[in-house]
């Protein structure tokens, strides 16, 4: 551990140890991102798939690894149990900090799949990083609004289809689906704007969750829904680098994906507002979670 040095020479030292770690993974990804571009054939993609997953799997943790190494933060860490690298995840969480991302990593890498993000259909056209997302399968999502077909109703459900066929490839690969249901980091400043009825969260985004199950509704296990609570403050990502921290907690709950949860989001009024309806029932028992811990941190201190 590096805990006798300054906090902000172990963020930099963190920092090119994280740095070093992406350039030696990303080295060992290419190859097989060149196969599987190159030769697109199932038996040649099943192993290159596996290979493609094991070394970000590879990434993930020694990321968690060094950060330990530097300022072993304590993590707290409940409802893991009963998880599968070979099931098929929509995993929901509350979004602080950009520290979010590396603690999902470190809670839940290798015991599911690897993450994916559903990337908007404009991004594939970013040079370098679209082969990597293509070799990665990461889902495109493309959304008409509801001028355009109001404009063009032949393309009604298109959109749909489209996301679809990209995630059609999952079929044979269990992945992780993450959304950051607030759309946003939360802030006192954004709270008070959208004047959120709850406390510690900002107002959920049903749509996102909705369009991902439409999409990938028969393929999907479960739901996990994920509350990170950060003691005693909420950390930047730099404070996180630097061990500026002092504990984190995560609850992981699990939702299993029933009928009620399937239909037509954007075109069944009465589905939306009982859809948007147990989204905001999750919200709130997630804010209840956040106020039970903030609640046990105020005693225990």
């Amino acid at each position: 551990m590096l805990k006798f040095l300054p906090a902000h020479l172990r963020g930099v030292i963190v920092s090119l140890l994280l740095l070093f770690n992406l350039f030696f993974w990303v080295a060992l990804l290419t190859p097989f991102m060149i196969i599987k571009v190159l030769v697109p054939i199932q038996f040649i993609r099943r192993p290159t798939d596996f290979m493609l997953n094991l070394i970000c799997t590879l990434w993930a943790s020694c990321n968690h690894l060094y950060l330990q190494f530097a300022n072993n933060i304590k993590l707290d860490i409940a409802g893991t149990e009963n998880l599968s690298m070979k099931d098929w995840y929509l995993v929901l969480s509350n979004h602080q900090s950009w520290a979010d991302i590396i603690i999902l990593q470190a809670v839940l890498n290798a015991r599911i799949p690897y993450f994916r993000f559903f990337l908007k259909k404009e991004l594939a056209w970013i040079p370098l990083f679209n082969l990597v997302w293509f070799a990665l399968d990461y889902p495109y999502m493309k959304r008409y609004s509801k001028a355009f077909l109001e404009k063009n109703p032949h393309l009604k459900g298109k959109d749909i289809e489209t996301t679809r066929k990209s995630c059609a490839r999952f079929k044979h690969v269990p992945v992780s689906i993450m959304n950051f249901v607030e759309g946003t980091r939360f802030s006192k400043q954004k709270h008070a704007k959208q004047q959120s009825p709850y406390k510690r969260l900002l107002k959920p985004k049903a749509g996102g969750i909705a369009f991902v199950l439409a999409a990938m509704g028969d393929q999907l296990s479960s739901i996990l829904d994920v509350t990170i609570y950060y003691s005693p403050k909420v950390a930047g990502f730099w404070e996180y680098l630097c061990g500026q921290i002092g504990e984190v907690k995560v609850r992981v709950s699990h939702i299993p994906i029933t009928d009620e949860f399937m239909g037509d989001y954007f075109n069944d009024p009465e589905f939306k507002e009982g859809f948007q309806q147990k989204i905001n029932k999750l919200w709130q028992d997630k804010n209840k979670t956040l106020e039970e811990l903030a609640l046990l941190d105020s005693i225990t201190k």
